[in-house]
């Protein structure tokens, strides 16, 4: 089974913070890509990281060969068919940017989406835009759905203003859209907000996976406990999931252990490709300059 997203990239602020170089990535069997990729950079508004840097929220592009996607060619011979880049924000300050690179195949069934809401022209949340694969009905009710605050996927993580975990739609009831969504396979979800500090505008990313063709093969979210001082898995999805020992829920993640851990004290996302855990990559979800929140997806 293989996961829609194919390729998973860290992009980094120069020392100068003058343009985004290289920082690491997951690229499977993708070698030649990762070698494009690591001799490129992107100055301030270029290419799909740049222009991420400059919007201070997250892009779908879903055609990167006629666009400003600057390595079309390259992905057009790796399959590559569509790209969503994230911004990592401590506050105004840009810390990283991680772009997914997914493929598509006649089989597919997933949504990838962008939400937003003006608060100064009304209290909804509309799609910006979204990747559907074969999904067609159910991306014809998602243009034309409205989410209040707290209501359905996107308006749960706009209300918490952490990122949300849904691990069962079908059991979900502030899924509003579970019943087109349940025809088509799908039964996950992820939901990730940005809100623009000052402006009243709010973005929320969402990715809503199908068990046969995922988007991950897992979702995580771990949250800070003040009590044991580290990061707790709040809410978790998918195959393989982590344990302690006994089967019960894993221990705390203190700050610098593994893969989360790293990402909490650095700030940063990283990922890994490890035998005993195979490929992920954690991002960390920031309150201005704290850590309020990693997020992981597991390939």
């Amino acid at each position: 089974m293989q996961t829609f997203i194919r390729v998973t990239e860290i992009w980094l602020p120069s020392r100068d913070r003058s343009r985004l170089e290289f920082g690491d990535g997951l690229y499977g069997p993708l070698s030649e890509f990762r070698a494009v990729s690591e001799r490129t950079g992107f100055a301030y508004d270029e290419g799909l990281p740049g222009k991420s840097w400059a919007a201070r929220h997250p892009i779908i592009l879903k055609d990167l060969q006629t666009s400003y996607f600057r390595r079309g060619e390259a992905a057009k011979a790796a399959g590559l068919t569509c790209a969503v880049a994230l911004p990592v924000m401590a506050g105004d300050i840009l810390l990283a940017v991680v772009v997914f690179l997914c493929g598509d195949d006649a089989e597919h069934v997933g949504a990838i989406e962008l939400w937003h809401n003006n608060a100064a022209l009304n209290a909804e949340m509309g799609l910006v835009d979204g990747y559907y694969g074969t999904a067609d009905a159910f991306g014809w009710l998602s243009r034309n759905t409205k989410f209040t605050r707290g209501s359905g996927l996107p308006g749960l993580a706009w209300k918490a203003g952490l990122p949300v975990v849904l691990p069962d739609l079908g059991r979900a009831h502030s899924f509003l859209r579970w019943e087109d969504g349940s025809k088509v396979g799908l039964n996950k979800g992820m939901a990730m907000p940005y809100a623009e500090e000052g402006s009243g505008r709010t973005w929320v990313m969402t990715f809503i996976s199908a068990q046969g063709t995922p988007i991950a093969r897992r979702f995580e979210l771990w949250t800070r406990d003040p009590a044991h001082d580290g990061l707790v898995l709040q809410a978790g999805d998918g195959l393989a999931a982590p344990a302690g020992e006994g089967g019960s829920a894993p221990a705390p993640v203190q700050r610098g252990e593994g893969l989360i851990g790293r990402a909490w004290s650095s700030c940063a996302p990283v990922v890994e490709d490890a035998p005993e855990t195979g490929a992920a990559v954690a991002i960390p979800f920031l309150d201005g300059a704290r850590v309020t929140a990693v997020v992981v997806w597991r390939f």
